[in-house]
């Protein structure tokens, strides 16, 4: 039986949480490119520190099957990273210097 600590993170419970939070910021992200593209590349353009963002990025449009794979990959990454941060936590949280 695994030893728990009081620091123990829920891991399936932190990584939902987290996702549901990437998700809503992912659509407003969305929302926001799709009424304002023009805006949305300058604050990408220093976000990334390039002049030239429209360079690169092209034509910005939102389509929704782009939206919603774009939505999937977000959630199910975020999923992930979160899990394994929580088990990482959770692995070293009990452990003394």
């Amino acid at each position: 039986m695994e030893k728990q600590h009081s620091c123990e993170i829920n891991r399936h419970g932190f990584a939902l949480a987290a996702s549901a939070v990437m998700g809503a910021i992912y659509t407003v992200c969305a929302l926001f490119v799709a009424l304002w593209p023009q805006f949305a590349l300058q604050l990408l353009g220093w976000m990334v520190h390039l002049v030239n963002v429209e360079k690169f990025a092209g034509d910005v449009r939102i389509t929704l099957m782009g939206f919603l794979i774009g939505l999937a990959q977000i959630i199910l990454y975020t999923y992930i990273a979160a899990w394994l941060i929580a088990w990482l936590h959770n692995k070293y949280c009990g452990e003394t210097n």
